[in-house]
């Protein structure tokens, strides 16, 4: 019965709705006419398309509400848009669907939502995230989504179809450099960073802009580091404290790299544009490093695959370049990059002044220097390289990388001349290529333990031939290098504090040196080879609550030929005294035993006149170093000030590697050189503004015993060295002005003009004590900006300007003296840095 009387009542109320809603429709009369009877009352005028209204009927607001409450009822029961102009007009349109994309972005180690990420859609649409980690942003026609937040990788992600109406889900994959191991960040600009191992992180992909760079050229940046300098300006001279260039380990993928400049050292041999980590130890490198007596610079390019296929292109006024990159699999992807310069097809004003500093007093402009009388010269310069990487994963546990690099510069130079009414002709080549290879595979056994076999080779040759025609003589120099072993790695964490690293290197390296001429007739070849054995073990002990890291290795060296062992302990500590003051001790010991000398300064024309040779043991000494420094760094209230004081001691090193150009430069001597040294910087950021000053200063001595003068100052040393720069990075825009002083270079004066002629056939320079004096001071300002441009279909453009030397001052960079035997007099020969020198770059991404 109970049942019956609710049916009943259920019905009665289905029916009373049904008439009551009949009754409204009754009610509701057009639009239009509601629009203008509100009109009358209100005194206002409403504009709009007459099919937007014209089949819409809706019950008429009260006609007690006031003309906003009207207006907001009638915005409710249509799909209409109302827009009130100060009460006398209003403006109707259809409200247009605007398509959405929502997310939430979590940490994938913790499933913890990010805060404060940041979401940049390819259509040019940006935002961050909530502390919910929720965005939301238009769609419009965008395909994909980028990424990016602190300590995290940034990654990109193709966007649903409109079909699925759910916000995505992202997790981010923890930085391989997580942010408990950084200790500073943003240091000079974004994108290089300092770890608490003393490390310096430079990112190109997301490097910020510095003065003179309009790409992020790895050396070029390593250059901004306090502490690293190159008195010439030649990447293929960096000094690390007072080393030489030779004595820096440079590594591309596992790679040595024996050749590092374009251009003989104007620009960097690595491609800028590839997706790259590069880390730069100045001390307390890792014990799996080996082989260098300064600094360390790895370079390892990304390993990780995108969603879809990335292709770039680019164009300076030296050289275009392309980079692709794309899945081969689900599992795998191959990255190919080339560069190849324009200076062959166009002699831009840029390639002009890079040809100019490069080959100032060289033999080839003294050929055109000595003229009397008709003379000309035909000159063809090029460079490229090329790289290519393929990552495969195996399974769940293994990963197979190839690595393969290919660096090639050409110089071509006709000259013909008639001096003294005798007609002179010569015909000049130069070669030098590095080419290499590194497979790679990595096992993880679980996930504490994991290991890595490397197998690896790399070929140096630098080729030079003269061809003096009228005199029926070719002189040709040759040097080459291969290197080639195996490496493995062993990875054991013991605990989240606590890992043992251990491993075993086996390296063979021959060198190669030939000097051969055709009239006379002569010939010298020498070849040596050097095998080493290497074992390695370190500790690493890494407490983030009590802010402690340790890092203790031992290298243990074996030389087969000399039958020696070489002990090497490394150190890195690294204390938070509290949250914004740090300390910092690095130590190491470490030896080399291929390095480079100078026979003749005329030597390969005299523009890469330094040729790699192995140690003897005897004559040809192994290079051996220490290195202590103690470092302060306090980091607050954007502040950041870093305070490093440092000892570093190189033994066993030959006079012929050091470049004299006075009474030392045919002797073959053997000492070594110290080097004491502070590094200071202070920086502020802004907002969008970031400005810094630095300071280095080394005192840095030779101590040859078997001369005279048994101490005196090294040829690379730079008293001062003081830099500036301001950068501002807004939205798409980078600006950066910067300077650079320093004191300098050491010079050998000779003590009389006065040629010495004790012996007729080979006259000589008398001179002072060695370096003796110093030229003139170095100040240069650089200037550099870039803009991005978002185009169509995810496609992106930027655009970049740089100047070096932007108030065109005349710096001295070198200075010796020579005997002119056509004046029969001593000259001094100087040489300078870049003149104003503008670069344009533009490239394009999709």
């Amino acid at each position: 019965m109970f049942s019956k009387k609710h049916n009943y009542f259920l019905f009665f109320c289905f029916v009373f709705t049904l008439t009551l809603s009949a009754q409204d429709r009754s009610k509701a009369i057009v639009l239009k006419k509601v629009l203008q009877s509100i009109e009358t009352k209100h005194h206002i005028t409403f504009n709009y398309i007459e099919s937007d209204i014209a089949e819409i009927k809706i019950i008429p607001p009260n006609s007690q509400s006031t003309l906003e409450e009207k207006l907001n009822d009638i915005q409710k029961k249509t799909n209409l848009l109302l827009e009130n102009l100060n009460n006398k007009y209003v403006n109707i349109s259809k409200k247009v669907k605007v398509e959405m994309v929502c997310g939430y972005v979590f940490s994938k180690n913790d499933n913890l939502p990010q805060e404060g990420a940041n979401i940049h859609l390819l259509n040019g649409k940006s935002t961050v995230t909530n502390n919910k980690g929720y965005f939301e942003l238009p769609k419009e026609n965008a395909l994909e989504i980028e990424i990016s937040h602190l300590g995290f990788e940034t990654q990109i992600f193709l966007i649903p179809d409109s079909q699925n109406k759910n916000c995505i889900k992202i997790l981010l994959e923890v930085e391989v450099l997580q942010l408990d191991n950084v200790t500073t960040n943003h240091f000079l600009t974004s994108g290089i960073s300092k770890t608490n191992e003393g490390t310096f992180i430079v990112k190109p992909k997301r490097l910020g802009i510095l003065p003179g760079l309009i790409e992020p050229d790895v050396l070029q940046t390593m250059l901004q580091i306090p502490g690293i300098y190159s008195a010439d300006e030649s990447l293929s001279s960096i000094s690390v404290r007072g080393g030489t260039h030779d004595q820096n380990l440079f590594l591309w993928n596992g790679i040595k790299m024996y050749q590092t400049g374009h251009f003989f050292g104007l620009i960097s041999t690595f491609n800028p544009n590839l997706a790259q980590t590069i880390s730069i130890y100045k001390n307390g490198s890792s014990a799996f490093y080996g082989e260098s007596v300064s600094s360390v610079v790895d370079i390892s390019s990304d390993s990780k695959r995108y969603e879809k296929a990335k292709f770039s292109a680019g164009i300076n006024m030296i050289n275009f370049d392309v980079c692709s990159k794309f899945n081969v699999n689900k599992k795998g992807f191959i990255e190919i990059a080339a560069r190849k310069s324009i200076t062959d097809l166009i002699e831009t004003p840029t390639y002009k002044k890079y040809y100019n500093k490069a080959f100032q007093n060289t033999t080839i402009t003294n050929f055109s220097t000595f003229k009397s009388v008709d003379y000309n010269g035909d000159k063809k310069f090029k460079f490229y390289d090329v790289t290519l990487k393929y990552l495969q994963e195996i399974g769940q546990k293994d990963q197979l990388l190839l690595d393969l690099i290919t660096i090639n510069d050409q110089i071509h130079i006709n000259q013909n001349a008639t001096i003294n009414t005798v007609f002179q002709s010569e015909n000049n080549v130069l070669y030098q290529k590095n080419q290499g290879g590194n497979l790679a595979w990595k096992h993880y056994w679980n996930t504490k333990n994991n290991s890595k076999v490397n197998v690896f080779a790399s070929s140096y040759e630098l080729d030079a031939e003269k061809n003096k025609i009228q005199n029926n003589q070719i002189i040709t120099q040759e040097n080459s290098v291969f290197d080639d072993g195996i490496k493995l790695e062993n990875n054991h964490t013991i605990s989240p504090k606590f890992t043992i690293n251990n491993g075993y290197q086996y390296n063979e390296v021959g060198a190669t040196n030939l000097d051969k001429v055709s009239n006379p007739i002569f010939y010298r070849q020498i070849k040596e080879v050097l095998r080493t054995h290497a074992l390695i073990v370190e500790t690493k002990y890494n407490d983030t609550l009590s802010k402690v890291f340790f890092n203790a290795g031992m290298r243990i060296n074996y030389i087969e030929k000399f039958k020696k062992y070489l002990f090497e302990p490394r150190l890195q500590f690294n204390y938070s005294i509290s949250r914004s003051l740090n300390l910092e001790v690095l130590g190491e010991f470490k030896s080399q035993n291929c390095y480079q000398i100078i026979d003749r300064q005329q030597d390969y024309f005299g523009i890469e006149k330094r040729r790699w040779i192995l140690s003897n043991n005897a004559t040809i000494p192994i290079q051996r170093s220490k290195q202590g420094s103690i470092c302060f760094s306090y980091n607050k209230n954007n502040w950041l000030v870093t305070f490093d004081n440092y000892y570093k001691q190189v033994r066993g090193i030959s006079s012929s590697t050091q470049g004299f150009q006075n009474q030392l430069e045919f002797a073959n001597i053997i000492g070594d050189y110290v080097v004491v040294g502070t590094e200071l910087l202070l920086q502020k950021k802004i907002n969008h503004f970031i400005t810094w000053l630095s300071y280095a200063y080394n005192n840095n001595n030779y101590h040859f015993p078997t001369i005279e003068q048994i101490k005196f100052s090294n040829n690379f040393e730079l008293d001062n060295v003081i830099s500036w720069a301001g950068t501002y990075e807004f939205k798409h825009l980078k600006l950066a002005l910067g300077s650079k002083w320093y004191s300098g270079r050491p010079e050998t004066t000779p003590s009389t003009f006065e040629i010495n002629k004790s012996n007729p056939s080979n006259p000589t320079i008398d001179y002072n004590t060695p370096n003796n004096k110093h030229i003139e001071d170095f100040f240069q300002v650089n200037f550099s900006t870039t803009y991005e441009l978002a185009g169509s279909n995810k496609t992106q453009y930027k655009l970049g300007l740089s100047i070096i030397n932007l108030f065109n001052k005349k710096n001295e960079i070198s200075e010796y003296y020579r005997i002119n035997t056509i004046t029969n007099s001593i000259e001094e020969v100087k040489t300078y840095s870049l003149e104003r020198t503008p670069n344009v770059s533009f490239r394009v991404v999709f």
